[in-house]
């Protein structure tokens, strides 16, 4: 009879344990899913707060120019809210990358593009993390060739994918940063998932053309002013 009581009792124990494991991990896991809806909903603000006044500020700059009150006005934005995004941005990398899952591909927009506004220093610095996602399949190559070529243009040299785009003073006009061989960089493009050079500057918000041949010639002339310096 003893037995039966004991056998009885380690069976309740047993039961009340694999419940309780249960609980816990059902628990665990709306955690989790709160964490990442969290996460998520702090991305968009993110995107929002340092979109938000680029549009407007570029807006400005074609009506009215970069001298005007209301550029101005939204420039001063930006770079505040800029500076807050950095933060929060360097906070949620601190562990490593966010998986997929969780922000899918707008959080990743939101991430790079914040990184892409930032000080060289600090591309670089997550440039490492970038490739690793991109690697594990966390991060579309897009936005780590992006990256790539945004670097290559802050230490002076052509760029890969040709989606840097820069204002030129001396012309007052903008044009793509030259581009290390511009014949074959559609086919670069197309590796990673990227439209042609045409439609890419096409579909900008101000849109530009695409004209190989002149963007061959200004390849050549920066290279010969390069080694000229060098």
């Amino acid at each position: 009879m003893m037995n039966k009581v004991k056998t009885g009792i380690l069976l309740s124990i047993l039961i009340l344990m694999a419940c309780g494991r249960k609980i816990e991990t059902k628990e665990q896991k709306q955690s989790k899913k709160s964490t990442s809806l969290d996460l998520a909903a702090l991305l968009d603000t993110i995107w929002e707060n340092e979109q938000m006044p680029i549009s407007k500020r570029d807006s400005a700059f074609h009506a009215y120019g970069d001298e005007s009150e209301e550029y101005k006005k939204y420039q001063a934005l930006y770079k505040k809210n800029h500076q807050l995004n950095e933060q929060k941005i360097a906070e949620i990398l601190k562990d490593g990358w966010p998986d997929f899952n969780e922000i899918g591909e707008q959080g990743n927009l939101t991430i790079c593009n914040v990184l892409q506004h930032s000080s060289p220093e600090i591309r670089v610095k997550y440039l490492p993390l970038m490739r690793k996602a991109t690697k594990n399949e966390q991060l579309s190559p897009w936005l780590l060739a992006r990256t790539e070529d945004r670097i290559a243009t802050d230490c002076g040299e052509l760029q890969v994918y040709g989606g840097q785009i820069k204002y030129y003073p001396e012309t007052e006009t903008f044009d793509v940063w030259p581009i290390v061989d511009p014949e074959n960089v559609d086919k670069r493009r197309a590796e990673i998932g990227l439209e042609p050079m045409a439609q890419f500057l096409k579909d900008r918000r101000v849109p530009l053309e695409w004209n190989l041949e002149e963007q061959i010639k200004r390849t050549a002339e920066f290279e010969s002013t390069k080694n000229k310096q060098e």
